[in-house]
């Protein structure tokens, strides 16, 4: 066998992966394997809403000039189900050319986006969840330091979005229990794009 047959033969049976950018950089929320630390090119992160979803979610739009710190995991036997139930709302679109990381350069990597037909700006009715914007931080914290939250806050746009602060009875299913540093961290952050908190009626 060549060694051009050889190599398709083992690409084939590689597991493809997905990169995260949101709550999907924490690992506590999901059990696949072989995270590892991968940066997006072409892309930015906003706010944005859609009429499946009740409140404000993390998503993509096309921007050259942005790179997006994240995690990339294992998807085993591509079986994408379970992550596009997760996922629902948004488009898995292949991305392999635009992610860097230091797995195999040939690597099938997937990234998640709301379509911009299905896309709208958040409003007063439709909140960023607090439990959900305290899981991503945590992500980022854990696998990028403090050095990268702040860039996932400035690399995020949309903080003239209202949080709903929902920590006392999260809202969010994959809620995580934060220590006292990473809440005062994600406060601190909060307080430097002067966020718009309200509390849970």
């Amino acid at each position: 066998m060549t060694k051009l047959k050889t190599w398709h033969k083992y690409r084939r049976m590689m597991d493809p992966y997905f990169f995260g950018y949101g709550s999907l950089v924490n690992i506590k929320t999901h059990i696949y394997e072989d995270p590892r630390p991968a940066r997006l090119s072409g892309w930015r992160r906003v706010w944005r809403r859609t009429e499946v979803r009740d409140m404000a979610f993390l998503t993509i739009v096309p921007d050259a000039t942005t790179e997006l710190k994240g995690l990339i995991a294992k998807v085993p036997n591509a079986d994408w189900r379970a992550l596009d139930e997760r996922e629902y709302g948004y488009d898995r679109l292949a991305a392999s050319d635009q992610v860097s990381h230091d797995h195999h350069p040939e690597l099938e990597v997937a990234i998640y986006s709301i379509p911009q037909s299905t896309s709208h700006a958040p409003t007063d009715q439709h909140p960023i969840l607090l439990s959900y914007l305290d899981v991503v931080l945590q992500g980022y914290l854990h696998v990028y330091g403090q050095e990268g939250v702040h860039h996932f806050m400035t690399t995020t746009e949309g903080w003239a979005t209202p949080i709903l602060n929902d920590r006392a009875a999260p809202h969010y299913p994959r809620a995580q229990m934060l220590s006292s540093d990473e809440t005062a961290l994600v406060d601190h952050h909060l307080r430097a794009v002067n966020a718009r908190i309200f509390d849970a009626a």
